[in-house]
């Protein structure tokens, strides 16, 4: 009894991976460009091709093999752009088998010896085709050194070696073997034109399939054709020859759960906290992660935040269905940008205590509550609209922007008086300092008690310790000076009393007499004054013939005392 040989399955990427240019998908601007360097002759000798996964780099890399190294079915043909189903050499380059097309994946051979092994062969005429390809798949996983060994050869080839370079991280590739490649950058295939190729390949697969499904697999891509060939696969299992629906494509990719999340997400900026804890809990309880969870929720505002910006945005919301996309539109339309970036920031300061929170489900509960309650939060512009039409209802006119300002308390200002003595004391603090007339500066201690009024203390300290008074009348003060005092003294003095009182001051310095006692001065014959007083008393001489040496101080006596 004979066994039946039964044909292994090819999956989808591979059973329908194009085999010459004209089935490339998407890439029009290459393929012109590539038909028109083979037809003219004017083939480089190293090319790099980059580009997303899924893109058909090195699918790209082998069509490019054929297309140089056809033969034709007599084996007299040169180069061609056309099929190459004919050529025995081309479909050795197919089958991955012809000695002359050689690939290597720089993945898992990233030294450099694994380099000079191809450079040891480079010297060599090819043996069937005409030229000799080398494609190097991930190049940007080779070493430094690797790379440093292949510059030369790459640069100065013999005339039958061609290298195919083929990576998605194009910026890890050294700028001195960029610039001896020809570059192509192969760009992500548009929604409208992955949904027609997959409807095709259901054709050929004898596979029906609603065109919205196709739609979310198309957009499930996000620019791939292999992934969404991948997806389609996994839905024409999921159905076993029943026609796929476009809820059964929602239910394979998740997006069930995407559109739960937005549930969610609306809840929290409407500050409907208890809904949408409840609505984590589940998610949490069925699986979700809390991480991937917050991650989503910061792809929805993002969509949000977009849809505000351009309201008829259309084909740029990726793996949704049109009804969460409306959901979204509509969403969105009820919210402000102020909202939305306030809700961005949240999320994505939240991710990251996500990540780090000892419970990622309590970080992610701890984010939902902290949107809900800053949904409550005034939108800053309306509060400031709010305030001033408060001080306009107030009396207050409109005029610049800086009197439609929050008034501000002025800070207590210390006023500080002499007993008749001359020692200082705080008498009372008052708001702000009082207007003064020049009427009613009498004496320096007047001029100084006004100076540390307005905060002048270092100008209040110059003038306690340095100025002997000669002259003071309304607007005009003449005085002398210490040694040790800064000239400027004069010059400062008088821009402050003028500032203070809004009057025009006259401050002198006269040289030829020495005026009145310092301030400092004053205090100190005061001070010497009562202690010489206090020792003329019986009691306290008596006390200091007692005890040689002691010293007299003076000091009033408190209310306690």
């Amino acid at each position: 009894m004979s066994e039946e040989k039964q044909t292994p399955y090819r999956v989808l990427a591979r059973k329908y991976r194009p085999r010459n240019f004209s089935e490339l998908v998407g890439q029009d601007a290459l393929v012109r460009t590539l038909k028109n360097a083979i037809e003219s002759g004017r083939i480089a000798h190293a090319f790099m091709l980059t580009g997303i996964r899924g893109t058909g780099k090195t699918t790209t890399a082998r069509i490019i093999a054929k297309a140089l190294n056809y033969k034709g079915a007599d084996g007299t043909a040169g180069p061609t752009t056309e099929s190459t189903d004919d050529c025995e050499l081309c479909k050795a380059i197919t089958e991955d088998r012809h000695p002359d097309v050689l690939e290597m994946d720089a993945a898992s051979h990233t030294g450099v010896d694994d380099i000079r092994d191809i450079l040891d062969g480079v010297r060599y005429a090819p043996t069937a085709a005409r030229y000799k390809v080398y494609i190097i798949d991930e190049v940007h996983m080779l070493s430094k050194a690797a790379f440093n060994a292949l510059l030369k050869t790459l640069e100065e080839p013999p005339e039958h070696v061609i290298f195919i370079f083929a990576t998605t991280e194009i910026r890890k590739v050294p700028v001195t073997v960029l610039s001896r490649c020809q570059r192509f950058d192969l760009r992500r295939v548009d929604i409208p034109t992955l949904t027609a190729h997959y409807k095709n390949i259901c054709g050929l697969e004898n596979v029906e399939i609603e065109d919205e499904a196709l739609g979310l697999i198309a957009r499930a891509a996000d620019g791939s054709v292999r992934d969404g060939l991948s997806l389609l696969d996994q839905a024409i299992s999921l159905c076993n020859g029943i026609i796929i629906t476009a809820q059964q494509v929602q239910d394979m990719l998740g997006l069930t759960d995407r559109t739960l999340v937005l549930d969610i997400l609306e809840h929290a900026l409407k500050g409907q906290c208890d809904k949408a804890l409840d609505m984590v809990a589940d998610l949490y309880f069925k699986g979700a992660d809390p991480a991937v969870l917050i991650s989503d929720m910061l792809d929805f505002t993002h969509l949000l935040t977009r849809i505000r910006a351009i309201p008829h945005m259309k084909e740029t919301h990726g793996a949704l269905a049109k009804e969460t996309f409306d959901h979204a539109t509509d969403l969105a339309g009820k919210l402000s940008m102020p909202s939305l970036g306030r809700a961005w920031q949240i999320l994505l300061k939240g991710l990251a205590e996500v990540h780090s929170a000892p419970n990622p489900q309590a970080a992610a509960e701890m984010i939902i509550i902290r949107l809900a309650y800053a949904a409550d939060l005034p939108d800053p512009g309306e509060l400031i609209k709010k305030i001033k039409k408060e001080q306009q209802a107030g009396g207050h006119t409109q005029g610049s922007p800086s009197s439609a300002a929050i008034p501000r308390t002025p800070e207590p200002v210390a006023r500080i008086t002499r007993d008749g003595n001359g020692s200082q004391a705080v008498a009372a603090l008052s708001q702000q300092p009082q207007d003064v007339n020049a009427q009613e500066i009498r004496s320096l201690h007047d001029i100084e008690d006004l100076l540390r009024a307005h905060k002048d203390m270092i100008l209040a300290g110059q003038l306690y310790q340095y100025v002997h008074l000669v002259k003071l009348q309304p607007r005009l003060l003449e005085i002398a000076l210490e040694p040790e005092a800064d000239t400027r003294l004069a010059q400062e003095l008088k821009q402050r009393l003028s500032e203070i009182t809004n009057e025009h001051w006259m401050v002198s310095i006269v040289s030829n007499t020495q005026g009145a006692p310092t301030l400092a001065q004053q205090v100190a014959q005061n001070e010497k004054a009562r202690i010489d007083e206090a020792i003329a008393h019986p009691v306290v001489n008596k006390i200091l013939e007692i005890f040689p040496g002691a010293t007299v101080k003076v000091r009033p006596i408190t209310k306690e005392e």
